[in-house]
């Protein structure tokens, strides 16, 4: 036996395996002995052959072959049977007995007659064929020729028999009827066609002399017909019931299947062995923008655009394809032009009896909106939706990969956090959306800035984050930092208007400042609020001194509230002086704390931090309260100004509040001055209405304080009832200067007020210059050093005591402006090496904090950054605090900035020593 035989009987032999698998009858191998194991193998090709053909009948067909309605429609409208072959042997039968009964042969016509019927009862099929498909009107002629002429035809040669008196009637009756008994039967589907075979074999006889015999007939023919008319369509309807609900049953899963593809939930697809479609649901045909025969005979894969599917996706498809493997859920897109469609694609192998292959059969889904979801979804959970940048759970990634990659020397990285100033007076201003177009253009700054150096990323808000990979010299992330700050401060123009912001950034260098993600990022966030605190617009680098700052931030906290629980806080009173009779008309509470370790804390480090606490309103509720008693014990003319954060502003208990103090104390609202900052108008419009009217109607005055800082309107002071606007000391400082426009902006504002019916105070005044310009220009009130510095309740009450007078004392002309700031330097006092921070800095002196108590008049080196140093003297000296004077002036750059703390801020002394005095 060859090796073809062998294997055509092993496939036999699996074959009887897999049916006793499957539970079915095993294959005996002994019925296989007539054809031998070449009979079989010779037999694979004709088979192939016969699986083409069948492959070629469905094409066909696909392509609209025409053919005969369902066998089921057929017999449901046909009139009368195709053959009834039977019945002409039932008159042959009739004629012969009648023949040997009869007096005489019979007559010519009978026998002609009963000759035609039988002949034309024989070719009856010809005519059925002829009809069956056709209108109504050719049937019901097919049912005269085929079915109620060969009756007729009877009727007449019995008739004319009978006619002739040599046949009794009583065997024309009994032939009439067993003829009629024969046709009833094969007309039973239709009532009315049995009554109409019964009138064409009865009706000759009734119109015949024999009357008698033709009227029985015709009686009984009528009175069967209805009988039978009345069962038969009781029976059809039953029959016709049972038919339609056993279709319905048969055709259920058709109907739902072409539901499913018409719907467009789905669609079905087959192909012979070599993956050539024989069937493909019309849906898809449509999607092509092809006819479904068009398609039927193509490969698969011309569903398909594999080329754009992905490398995967095509691997996978052909894999299965040729491995005849099944597969599920195949993502490959629609091969149509100009649309992206996507399909999911499932399918299995199909084998014969035999265990041949066949093809495949499978479905397929529509995949397009799923993958979309999943594409924004996946864009939704990386990146920003409003910028399009990397967000905070993919720079997290990001991060992390750097920091755990298998080699240390790739573990290297350079973090970036940046934060925008006087972002959120846009965003308050002119609105949320304003805000996101101004984001919108910061990101793409900052990804032109960065380049390919590094990744940008948003964080949320206005906050965003650069990872810069590998090690890099820290001159050139400085250079980075500066790029970025420039650009990012570069007006934009957003809905016609000119904006300006600016930026600060703090960096971490991994693995320098940390070798987690976590330390990195405290580290570098540590570095950005020291930037910030520096004044803002700066970058700064991460040193180990800042936790220092930040644990003494988390422990003032800590501090304030103890100092708000024991009453360590404590009002100060600076008088306000009117400039016509420079008499004191009231004084501006200012709070204050001395703490029993640290002294003195500034205001201004305190009041932000219970701010960013939320203590603020605490804090403003009993300053309220001390003002309005300290008040009571005044003269009645005197005025308090009390400060109201936007914070206290916002709370609907503040009218309550401030009356509740006002009654308690005693005192006349109009002597209670509230001063609000402008960013209380930055809320909802209809709340702070509503507020100034709820202050208004108790009577007390209200004042815009900081007037011009950045939120100005003029619409401001048309709504809000104002009683006095206090000019910021940032224009009166340097009013005196050459080339200053402050002077112009204060006549500006003091004219606008006075049009307006309200006060004005100048804050801040220092100098008799600039006491004596503001008085020029028109400002009805002064509060600042020039005449009295900031009074204990004590002092000011002996400061009243001593008459409402006030005496201007002061220098003649005002410092150099400073720049606030926070930059780590270090001073030397003969050999001896301390560490300071610089709180403020101008370009002929500096206040300094971190040395106590020294002697005014100490000589120090200062190093302001690693390659600058500068002679200074010490002027005055407070706690941990002195004011020096440099030896030679400080130079500015082109833009302004003092040069010489532009560069990184010098390394800390780690050993101070010990028991040296200064």
């Amino acid at each position: 036996m060859d090796r073809s035989a062998g294997n055509a009987l092993k496939r036999i032999k699996r074959t009887a395996a897999t049916e006793r698998q499957r539970g079915g009858s095993p294959v005996r191998l002994e019925m296989v002995p007539q054809k031998t194991a070449e009979d079989l193998v010779n037999e694979q090709p004709a088979m192939a052959t016969e699986n083409d053909r069948r492959s070629k009948d469905r094409r066909k067909r696909g392509r609209g072959t025409p053919s005969l309605p369902p066998q089921h429609v057929l017999s449901a409208r046909q009139l009368f049977p195709r053959t009834m072959p039977f019945l002409p042997l039932t008159i042959f039968l009739c004629a012969a007995s009648c023949t040997f009964v009869a007096t005489a042969p019979i007559p010519l016509a009978s026998a002609l007659a009963f000759v035609a019927s039988i002949v034309i009862l024989l070719l009856g099929r010809f005519v059925y064929d002829a009809v069956i498909a056709r209108e109504m009107a050719s049937q019901i002629a097919g049912l005269f020729a085929a079915a109620f002429l060969p009756l007729l035809l009877v009727g007449i040669g019995l008739t004319v028999w009978g006619a002739e008196r040599t046949l009794p009637g009583i065997y024309i009756g009994s032939s009439a009827a067993a003829i009629f008994a024969i046709s009833a039967i094969y007309m039973r589907r239709h009532p009315m066609t049995i009554a109409g075979a019964q009138i064409a074999l009865y009706g000759p006889m009734f119109f015949n002399n024999s009357i008698e015999h033709g009227l029985f007939g015709l009686v009984l023919a009528i009175t069967l017909g209805l009988i039978l008319s009345r069962q038969e369509m009781v029976d059809q309807a039953q029959l016709e019931e049972n038919r339609a609900a056993q279709e319905r049953i048969n055709t259920r899963a058709q109907d739902i299947l072409t539901d499913y593809e018409q719907t467009g939930q789905g669609w079905f697809w087959e192909t012979d062995r070599r993956s050539l479609l024989t069937y493909v649901s019309p849906p898809v045909a449509e999607a092509l923008r092809l006819k479904p025969h068009k398609l039927i005979g193509q490969p698969l894969t011309r569903l398909f655009d594999l080329a754009d599917t992905g490398e995967e996706g095509e691997r996978t498809l052909m894999f299965h394809l040729s491995a005849r493997s099944a597969f599920s859920e195949l993502s490959v897109r629609a091969a149509i032009v100009d649309e992206e469609r996507w399909w999911s694609v499932s399918g299995r192998p199909l084998y014969d009896h035999f265990d041949n292959f066949i093809g495949f059969r499978g479905s397929g889904t529509d995949l397009t909106e799923r993958k979309r979801s999943q594409e924004n979804a996946t864009r939704l959970a990386r990146y920003d939706s409003l910028t399009g940048l990397a967000n905070r759970f993919t720079m997290s990634q990001s991060l992390e990969k750097i920091l755990s990659a298998p080699q240390a020397s790739n573990r290297s990285c350079s973090v970036f956090l940046l934060d925008l100033d006087r972002f959120k007076q846009v965003n308050d201003t002119m609105g949320h959306p304003a805000g996101d177009v101004l984001l919108k253009q910061v990101s793409t700054r900052l990804q032109r800035t960065v380049g390919k150096m590094g990744q940008v990323g948003r964080l949320g808000g206005d906050e965003f984050k650069v990872i810069v990979p590998g090690r890099v010299e820290r001159d050139k992330l400085a250079e980075l930092g500066r790029e970025i700050i420039n650009s990012l401060s570069q007006p934009y123009t957003i809905e016609g208007q000119r904006v300006v912001i600016g930026a600060s950034v703090g960096i971490a260098i991994a693995p320098d400042d940390g070798e987690s993600s976590d330390d990195i990022i405290r580290n570098a966030d540590l570095a950005l609020y020291a930037a910030k605190d520096g004044g803002r617009g700066r970058y700064h680098f991460y040193s180990e001194d800042l936790h220092a700052d930040a644990e003494a931030r988390s422990q003032m906290e800590e501090d304030l509230r103890d100092a708000l629980a024991k009453g360590q806080l404590e009002m100060f009173y600076q008088p306000v002086v009117s400039t016509s009779t420079e008499n004191i008309t009231g004084f501006e509470a200012l709070m204050r704390w001395h703490h029993p370790v640290k002294g003195w804390i500034s205001p201004h480090r305190f009041i932000e931090s219970a701010e960013d606490t939320g203590m603020i309103q605490q804090l403003g509720e009993w300053a309220l309260r001390q003002a309005c008693e300290q008040l009571a014990e005044w003269p009645g003319e005197i005025r308090m100004a009390v400060n109201v954060s936007p914070l206290q502003f916002a709370n609907p208990q503040l009218p309550s509040i401030v009356a509740n103090a006002i009654a308690s104390a005693g005192i006349k609202p109009s002597q209670l001055e509230l001063e609000i900052t402008e960013t209380v108008f930055l809320q909802d419009s209809a709340a702070t209405d509503a507020m100034f009217a709820a202050l208004k109607n108790l009577g007390v005055r209200l004042a815009l304080d900081d007037f011009g800082t950045g939120y100005s309107s003029l619409g401001y002071l048309k709504k809000a009832p104002f009683d006095k606007i206090k000019i910021d000391k940032s224009f009166v400082r340097g009013i005196t200067e050459a080339g200053s426009r402050n002077a112009a902006i204060i006549a500006s504002i003091t004219s606008l007020a006075h049009s307006l019916g309200m006060e004005t105070t100048a804050e801040g005044v220092e100098t008799m210059d600039e006491l004596d310009l503001v008085r020029v220009h028109g400002c009805s009130h002064v509060q600042g050093f020039i005449y009295e510095r900031p009074l204990d309740a004590q002092q000011a009450s002996e400061r009243l005591a001593s008459g409402l007078a006030a005496v201007a004392r002061g220098p003649r002309c005002s410092r150099a402006p400073r720049q606030t700031m926070l930059r780590k330097v270090v001073l030397d006092h003969n050999g001896h090496l301390y560490n300071g921070t610089i709180r403020n800095i101008s370009t002929t002196g500096a206040m300094i904090e971190g040395l106590w108590s020294v002697p005014v008049g100490t000589l120090f080196k200062v190093q302001l950054s690693q390659s600058y140093a500068v002679t200074c003297t010490t002027r005055w000296s407070e706690d941990d605090r002195m004011g020096v004077e440099f030896a030679n002036a400080l130079e500015r750059d082109p833009s302004g900035r003092i040069a010489a703390i532009q560069a990184a801020a010098p390394a800390p002394i780690r050993k101070i020593v010990i028991g040296e005095s200064v």
